[in-house]
């Protein structure tokens, strides 16, 4: 259909076109401006030229049309200033679009005269200024301002919200990326109760979430994300109990994730990443038929919630960027429908549970950057609908899976800075050398050319790690002896009448030396379940060397707290120095780095079975009768505890360091 020419619609008009009443020609590929001769149709109500062609200026004789009650340019590249007295022109205007030109200006102040409007839509534009009262549209049900530049650069952007409470039918409201500023104002408690849609994201809001906002009970949809909110997430956000959607990403809240979020039973999409909360995932959270699930840039600790990882409906969760600790677990397979699991950036350990084969819908893994270790099961080979892969920076070893022709969807895949070892696979996705990164395994050999890895061949092999010796390793090791031989004669030079040894020196000569890696397998990844104690400055895991014949307690230091270091040092020094048969018989330590590059520190003493003296000696409340009653200890068992400590105590030559330390006692008297 073309646009109707003035010349024409002036002819044709002397007809019985003056007595039209709409006009629609919506949904077309018209071109041109919008004729002048509209403004014949004297007797038109319904003018609908949206999602055209159209380009230019709106004639001012277009808004002489007093009967116009529908409006409609909206998806065209129409431009120019609404008239000032456009509420006044259109006295019965029920339906005013123009969502996505080109208009520029402010917004009449007259509009708010069009009592009947109950669709107004400015949408997409170029408005400038600030919104103006619209107290007297009382049959307003559709409000959109969205990506306009209605900031005045002043306090009071959404001051406009206060003149709608009566705008009782009033259930869309859309504000996004208008650059307002400001603080949220609490008359929003006072709109509509019918109001279901409610988006104001991609602003400068500021301040926090008046808690009148709990008022709008029917909301199914509230989207304040990107904006910069601050303080505690509302707790009454349970009362709103038919969202449908919540997304407060991208702002400055802090404090704990709401319990009160198990309320929202409907609730399907949950977006709180990038803000600064803390504090363990609420368990919680798995009572609602979530779809996707967005808590990636915080500070949340503790370890996955069973119950998330247990809920079918799940199709995203992202949890990258948190402190989240412990391993995945082998509820994970129940994430049947899952297209998307993030969880990269953690602290997260142990190895990959082959029940994430069962996850056949994913489509994007992400679990780079934290310390899983162990070979890749066998049945990641199931995830045939799998686009992109990240496994990076972990302590995966073993063979690379046989990445074949079957996924056929795989667009990048990367294994880099891991302990992968063998031949690199030559089909699939190990094709296209730019889809994939193995970098930093150095046991890697074969491959296409492309990928600049050393032949798989045995003498080949040999012979560039000979000269990798010869050029590196063997001038390395001179220059090491140089460095001790200079460090020896200092040590003679200036510190020969110093008679005191450092303390960490006598740990490291005399004792077993143990790695982190050996650590954290022995205590299967620091495992909750291995812990027996926790300290001032550490925790207590139970651990197992040498293939399960010999059993330790491992006290790791967290050297996050004030004086962590200290205390290792100190404890360095003191086991140095003193022996005694009720102390605890120390094995070693180990001052090593994480696979995080964060320093670690631990020491290793001999596990008692019967535990410390303070569990005899005071019963636990929380423990049931049977234990209690076996650990009755009568007067004189009592008496000999007493004789050991005050005899240990009474052995070293600076008594203050068992003190301070709190040492376990070896054995208990019979």
């Amino acid at each position: 259909m073309e646009m109707l020419r003035s010349s024409t619609f002036q002819t044709k008009a002397k007809g019985n076109l003056l007595s039209f009443i709409e006009f629609d020609a919506s949904v077309n590929n018209i071109n041109g401006s919008v004729p002048e001769a509209l403004v014949r149709l004297t007797n038109l109500n319904f003018l609908g030229l949206g999602e055209n062609k159209l380009v230019g200026n709106i004639p001012s004789s277009i808004f002489n049309l007093s009967s116009i009650t529908t409006f409609d340019i909206s998806i065209n590249q129409v431009q120019g200033r609404l008239p000032l007295d456009l509420g006044i022109s259109f006295p019965t205007l029920q339906w005013f679009s123009i969502e996505i030109n080109l208009f520029t200006g402010s917004i009449p102040i007259s509009i708010s005269n069009a009592t009947n409007l109950h669709h107004l839509d400015l949408g997409r534009n170029k408005f400038i200024g600030r919104v103006p009262p619209l107290r007297m549209m009382h049959n307003l049900g559709r409000l959109n301002f969205q990506q306009n530049h209605l900031r005045t650069g002043e306090a009071g952007d959404l001051n406009f919200l206060s003149s709608l409470p009566n705008a009782t039918n009033l259930n869309f409201s859309r504000m996004g990326s208008d650059n307002f500023g400001g603080v949220f104002p609490e008359s929003i408690g006072n709109l509509s109760t019918n109001l279901g849609i409610l988006f104001l994201d991609n602003n400068k809001i500021g301040g926090s979430i008046p808690t009148e906002m709990a008022n709008l009970v029917n909301l199914r949809a509230l989207d304040m994300s990107d904006n910069h909110f601050i303080g505690n997430i509302l707790a009454d956000i349970g009362k709103l109990q038919k969202l449908l959607i919540l997304d407060l990403s991208d702002n400055k809240f802090y404090g704990k994730t709401p319990l009160s979020l198990k309320n929202l039973t409907s609730q399907e999409y949950l977006y709180l990443g990038v803000n600064n909360l803390h504090g363990n995932i609420p368990p919680s959270l798995g009572k609602c038929p979530l779809v996707d699930l967005a808590l990636g840039g915080n500070n949340l600790s503790g370890t996955i919630p069973k119950q998330v990882q247990t809920l079918s409906s799940l199709l995203n969760l992202y949890l990258h960027d948190n402190h989240l600790v412990w391993s995945i677990q082998l509820e994970i397979g129940n994430l049947i429908n899952h297209e998307q699991l993030d969880v990269s950036r953690n602290m997260l350990s142990g190895k990959i549970p082959s029940t994430l084969g069962s996850c056949v819908k994913l489509r994007f893994l992400y679990i780079q950057s934290n310390n899983f270790w162990g070979t890749l099961p066998s049945s990641l080979s199931y995830l045939r609908g799998i686009e992109d892969l990240d496994l990076s920076h972990n302590n995966f070893s073993g063979k690379i899976l046989n990445y074949s022709e079957g996924f056929v969807f795989l667009q990048k895949l990367d294994l880099s800075f891991n302990d992968f070892e063998d031949a690199v696979p030559e089909i699939g996705i190990f094709k296209n050398a730019t889809a994939i990164s193995i970098r930093g395994n150095n046991k890697l050999c074969g491959g296409k050319p492309k990928i600049h890895l050393h032949s798989c061949n045995t003498k080949g092999f040999k012979r560039k790690i000979f000269t990798l010796i010869l050029k590196i390793i063997i001038p390395t090791l001179f220059g090491l002896l140089g460095l001790v031989i200079v460090l020896c004669l200092l040590y003679l030079c200036c510190f020969r009448k110093t008679t005191k040894v450092p303390s960490l020196r006598f740990l490291w000569k005399s004792y077993v030396k143990l790695s982190y890696q050996s650590l954290l397998k022995a205590t299967d990844g620091f495992s909750p379940a291995n812990m027996i104690g926790m300290g001032s400055f550490g925790s207590v895991y139970k651990g197992i060397l040498d293939h399960g014949e010999k059993i330790v307690a491992v006290k790791v230091l967290n050297l996050q707290f004030r004086g962590a270091f200290k205390s290792f040092v100190a404890e360095c020094e003191a086991l140095r120095r003193i022996r005694h048969r009720n102390l605890v018989k120390v094995f070693t330590a180990c001052s090593s780095v994480d696979y995080n590059g964060n320093d670690f520190k631990a020491l290793v003493y001999e596990f008692m079975v019967n535990g410390s003296p303070d569990n005899w000696l005071h019963a636990n409340e929380n423990e049931d009768e049977v234990h209690v009653e076996s650990r009755n200890l009568n007067l004189l068992q009592r008496l000999n505890i007493a004789v050991d400590v005050a005899s240990t105590l009474d052995y070293p030559s600076q008594p203050h360091l068992i003190i301070k330390h709190n040492y376990k006692f070896k054995r208990l008297k019979e």
